[in-house]
């Protein structure tokens, strides 16, 4: 197996982990903060995706899906455009509230997809490239699509987290 696949394959994890938890929700749901300054499924949905979209498109030289692609007038958000939520306040993070988990699988689709299409065309070389020269050692795309694969997986597991507590105190 190359590198290569292995990421197509995390990056693939991510997407049936964020489907799988934004199964079944509905406004409610998605947009409850169980603490004040606690962040809600759909803001751990949107800021994992809008990493991924923002990182992916800088390391592979693409335009944001989140751009181009509408995504940011379809959300409607109070938000600067190229926002992804990195050191949001609980006030900025209330901010993020969806109508619907299709609007926010659906972005994290169209996302995803760009991801896989940049992935698909990796040589093992590649992910030696310098991405990022502001860290000491430099960031090289290898460690930055680890990074963002880390970074996903622990967000999506936060908002399959916060689905249990939400629907075990409905049951």
């Amino acid at each position: 197996m190359h590198a290569k696949d292995i990421l197509i394959d995390g990056y693939g994890r991510i997407q049936e982990e964020v489907h799988a938890a934004l199964d079944g929700l509905g406004p409610d749901e998605l947009n409850h903060r169980p603490a004040p300054d606690a962040n809600s499924i759909a803001w751990l949905v949107w800021h994992l995706t809008r990493v991924q979209d923002d990182h992916v498109a800088d390391a592979f030289d693409l335009d944001q899906v989140w751009l181009s692609q509408g995504w940011e007038k379809r959300f409607g958000l109070d938000l600067p455009a190229r926002d992804h939520g990195y050191g949001h306040t609980p006030a900025k993070a209330a901010k993020v509230e969806v109508d619907s988990a299709d609007l926010l699988a659906d972005y994290h689709d169209a996302v995803h997809a760009q991801t896989l299409d940049a992935l698909r065309g990796l040589a093992a070389r590649d992910l030696e490239r310098v991405v990022d020269e502001r860290w000491d050692p430099p960031v090289t795309l290898g460690v930055r699509l680890v990074s963002v694969l880390s970074d996903d997986l622990q967000h999506i597991g936060q908002a399959a987290y916060l689905k249990g507590l939400i629907q075990s105190a409905a049951a």
